[in-house]
């Protein structure tokens, strides 16, 4: 057994044995076909740091900002003042303290990006205005990906539906909806491959578990600034990511979520985030109108810079 099949093997023994835990006092009600009832409109605001910034980080946020303004935790950046200096993110729904980032694992809360997944990156970004093909999928107004969905940036209301045999999840960010069967239906052929992957669902207790497979390899794990430094790095066919939906109370949910894609990163990491029962909050459909001019006007931007020989 590998390295890496060891970590996974012990990570997900201690998510089994942590998680009940966090709602032993809470006992959802029932759906009429016995699910745990986790339905509703839920949303994730959150300005807690997606990393520590760590030195490491913010040196890497610093390089990248030259190419994209904003990603290097100024003004814009949630939980990182301009100097550099760490303000604590939101309060943890569970420990009632500050929340030192969003990722819990590796312990430092700092992800591994291999090199070859971060020249890809850099790659790209230094070309934003040379080809479409150099921006995200969320920039090309296609998906926000998954788990890239679930992290907090503005529009981050999701619908949670409970049907016989179903949990659909419908996101507000580019009108994302994912039907999760909750059967043990073969697995699709290796051939089929999506920008989201393909998810299956079960009920560990009162926890819902989403297995997600058979990702493509033109997404990009994150997409958007909020993820800092692992927007843009590309998935891979690899790719397998594990969600937990796990009751607190009538008006929490804890989402966390593990991603594992060795061509990607050096070990599997989790991010952590509380979801929020939210009965007033309006979910409008998200057209994706301003990304598709912007995109448009970011390669015209290009054209003007290559007649004027920048």
């Amino acid at each position: 057994m590998t390295t890496r099949s060891l970590f996974v093997c012990a990570l997900l023994v201690t998510l089994l044995v942590v998680a009940p835990a966090f709602g032993q006092d809470y006992s959802p009600p029932r759906t009429a076909d016995g699910q745990p009832d986790i339905s509703g409109i839920w949303t994730s605001f959150d300005t807690t740091p997606f990393e520590t910034p760590s030195p490491e980080v913010l040196a890497d946020l610093k390089a990248l900002a030259e190419w994209f303004p904003g990603i290097d935790g100024g003004a814009a950046g949630p939980g990182i003042g301009p100097s550099g200096d760490f303000s604590p993110g939101e309060v943890d729904a569970i420990s009632n303290e500050a929340r030192r980032s969003m990722v819990v694992h590796p312990p430092e809360g700092r992800v591994s990006i291999l090199p070859d997944a971060r020249a890809v990156r850099d790659g790209n970004l230094r070309r934003l205005d040379e080809h479409w093909v150099h921006n995200t999928p969320w920039e090309r107004c296609i998906t926000r990906g998954v788990p890239g969905m679930m992290f907090p940036t503005y529009n981050t209301g999701h619908l949670i539906l409970q049907t016989p045999g179903y949990v659909t999840i419908s996101s507000e960010m580019i009108h994302l909806t994912r039907p999760i069967p909750l059967d043990d239906r073969p697995a699709l052929s290796s051939k089929v491959r999506q920008w989201d992957g393909v998810p299956r669902g079960r009920w560990e207790g009162d926890t819902l578990v989403v297995e997600v497979t058979h990702y493509n390899t033109q997404g990009t794990v994150g997409t958007n600034a909020g993820t800092r430094r692992i927007r843009g790095v590309p998935q891979s066919e690899a790719m397998r990511v594990t969600e937990r939906f796990i009751p607190v109370d009538e008006n929490t949910l804890l989402y966390r979520v593990t991603v594992d894609d060795p061509n990607a990163f050096g070990e599997p990491w989790t991010v952590e985030l509380p979801m929020n029962r939210s009965p007033d909050y309006r979910i409008y459909e998200y057209s994706c109108h301003e990304g598709n001019y912007g995109l448009e006007n970011t390669l015209r931007g290009g054209r003007a810079d290559d007649k004027a020989g920048r």
